[in-house]
């Protein structure tokens, strides 16, 4: 493998005549808000080599395709726009000015880089992280810098298109939609399945836009933390109902609202999997932070199409010895219960609180030496993403946001199968994956 050699850079526009938005102003939510000091979401798609006339009518046709699609998603053709209010204790405010600036598209080439070079390893290949623009910028960065940015990299027999989008415009769920969108516009549709819906949600007494105090911290070199290894560890759909049987078994749940998920018992198996080849202090407490999805919790539920950020983080704390003695099934049923805990009186009394106390999050924050921080889902729709040569082969994420103890949660390529990408030293990431029992690695 060598090193990734860019070949064009330019702007996307929205057309003009489709883009009615353009002078639109959007005020954020404390769930936008409090991702200014982060770093951007990145997730990519590799495919084999698509068998298209030629290449450069290849990255002609998605960037058409891509302005198309952008006449629709307005706020990722803006800017961010961070005011200054000297006359207030919370002495900033934040909105995004849906101006059709426009987005970035990176056009590049990693000639001597095969799809087997990204797939086969155990660990991701450091030139993964090479193919994702705007690296190292933070959110509150975008009052200047693109608001998305794609970077198209041809490999020898294969493609990587990456995407990186502005965690303080979009959440998880929102990210796809957009991919979902422009792969289906890139693939021939005329139109998009479903129409992002704008509009924010806000109590009915609150005064916008929301001020909070702010101060930029500049953006730093990449700490330690930041180069561990990433490994890719593939569940089958037959593990994980093994695990979730097991894990229902053991807390003998009788409702469905007690039942736990298949998802809650694959986590629940990985943290109690990572304390032990950890060996920490019985008595010391471990965190597991999860993002809760807000739109389904709501009353009534918010838009299933809700374009940004509606998600709260909330961490569980447990006694080492209790996550290793307690078995999957306690392990699992105390991540159930964290997770229906957060119902709409939950939810708006975080959103108030926010208020109050305004909170910006950090990395270390969420994933550090003592815990474990999940992002994405296994529901996003990865595979489904034909752009017309064909569906994906894997899907990879960015160096953003890397810490010690992120998991990254994809679906796998077989249904009902789960990616699970894990942040952590080598000694333990090895540990795993000579762990039995806990599952076999991706293969080379």
């Amino acid at each position: 493998m060598d090193s990734v050699k860019v070949i064009s850079t330019g702007t996307i526009q929205a057309p003009s005549h489709n883009n009615g938005n353009s002078s639109q102003t959007i005020e954020l939510t404390p769930w936008d808000l409090q991702f200014l000091q982060l770093e951007t979401i990145q997730k990519g798609l590799l495919f084999h080599q698509p068998t298209l006339a030629s290449n450069q009518n290849q990255i002609n046709h998605l960037k058409q395709t891509l302005s198309t699609t952008l006449s629709f998603f307005p706020p990722l053709t803006g800017r961010l726009i961070i005011t200054q209010h000297n006359d207030h204790n919370n002495n900033a405010s934040c909105s995004i000015l849906c101006n059709n600036v426009g987005a970035l598209f990176v056009h590049a080439i990693a000639e001597n880089t095969t799809v087997s070079d990204i797939l086969q390893p155990n660990y991701i290949p450091p030139i993964v992280h090479s193919f994702f623009p705007l690296n190292g910028v933070k959110n509150h960065e975008a009052t200047s810098q693109p608001i998305l940015a794609v970077q198209v990299t041809e490999l020898s027999n294969g493609i990587f298109i990456a995407f990186t989008i502005n965690h303080v415009v979009s959440d998880g769920k929102s990210f796809w939609h957009f991919v979902n969108s422009w792969s289906q516009i890139s693939k021939g549709s005329q139109k998009i399945t479903k129409l992002p819906s704008l509009q924010r949600w806000f109590p009915n007494d609150i005064e916008l836009p929301i001020r909070f105090p702010f101060t930029k911290k500049e953006s730093q070199n990449r700490s330690s933390s930041k180069k561990l290894p990433e490994r890719i560890f593939h569940f089958t759909k037959e593990k994980i109902a093994e695990l979730k049987s097991k894990a229902n078994a053991e807390a003998k749940t009788q409702t469905d609202e007690t039942k736990i998920s298949s998802l809650q018992a694959l986590l629940s198996h990985i943290w109690r999997r990572v304390v032990r080849c950890k060996k920490p202090d019985p008595l010391e407490d471990i965190r597991y932070v999860l993002s809760i999805g807000a739109r389904p919790r709501m009353i009534p539920p918010l838009e299933d199409d809700y374009f940004g950020n509606a998600a709260v983080f909330a961490g569980l704390a447990m006694k080492a010895e209790d996550i290793l003695e307690g078995g999957i099934g306690k392990v699992g049923l105390e991540m159930n219960k964290l997770i229906m805990l957060h119902c709409d009186e939950k939810i708006r009394n975080n959103y108030e609180c926010w208020l109050r106390v305004p909170r910006l999050i950090e990395v270390a924050g969420l994933a550090n030496d003592n815990s474990l921080a999940t992002s994405s889902s296994p529901r996003f729709d990865v595979y489904g993403n034909d752009f017309g040569w064909g569906k994906p082969v894997a899907v990879r994420s960015g160096g953003a946001n890397k810490s010690n103890g992120k998991i990254t949660v994809f679906a796998g390529t077989e249904e009902g199968s789960i990616d699970i990408e894990i942040c952590l030293c080598n000694g333990i990431l090895e540990a795993l994956g000579n762990d039995t029992e806990f599952v076999v690695p991706i293969s080379k």
